[in-house]
């Protein structure tokens, strides 16, 4: 239950990590691309790539499953981003939906540990400071309002200062 769900955030190669799966900030191709995309799909192999290839992409704000293949995590959760073009056309709304259907996966799958990247706030543009404020609080309320076997969730900065903004958003969320 959403007590016993310990969310962490850490400084770390989101492709390093041993949990049930990683959430990837993906295109809508799901064949690869920049940042954390490209990484984990080096990461897992080309059994990735050929796997990705068969779920016929995935839209904007949705989610889909594939196995982890090279990678220490189980499962791949692929999720699109939204492009951050300046905020007025319903981007919230899309990046929390990442994480309400990544959440949804999980928990349909049973998993007990997930991690999450800074979505949309690299290639995409999405400021981090929004955008980690809707991740903190999209995934708190799922927690809070469903059922799952979820145990830890972590959120995996690639740098210091995204790590910094996480721990404060956090803190600031977490006070309320």
């Amino acid at each position: 239950m959403a007590n016993a769900t310990k969310l962490r955030i850490k400084q770390v190669d989101i492709t390093t990590l041993d949990v049930d799966a990683i959430v990837n900030a993906a295109n809508q191709t799901l064949l690869g691309g920049r940042g954390v995309d490209g990484a984990i799909h080096e990461a897992a192999g080309d059994e990735l790539l050929a796997y990705c290839k068969l779920l016929g992409g995935c839209k904007t704000g949705e989610a889909k499953l594939s196995p982890g293949f090279n990678l220490k995590a189980r499962h791949v959760i692929h999720t699109v981003g939204p492009v951050w073009e300046g905020g007025q056309l319903g981007e919230a709304i899309l990046l929390a939906n990442c994480y309400r259907n990544a959440m949804a996966i999980a928990q349909k799958e049973r998993f007990v540990s997930l991690a999450f990247p800074a979505i949309s706030t690299g290639a995409f543009g999405y400021p981090m400071e929004a955008a980690t404020r809707i991740a903190i609080s999209t995934v708190r309320e799922f927690l809070e309002q469903n059922e799952h076997d979820l145990r830890e969730v972590v959120f995996a900065c690639f740098s210091p200062k995204a790590m910094l903004t996480y721990e404060r958003i956090h803190d600031d969320v977490y006070s309320h």
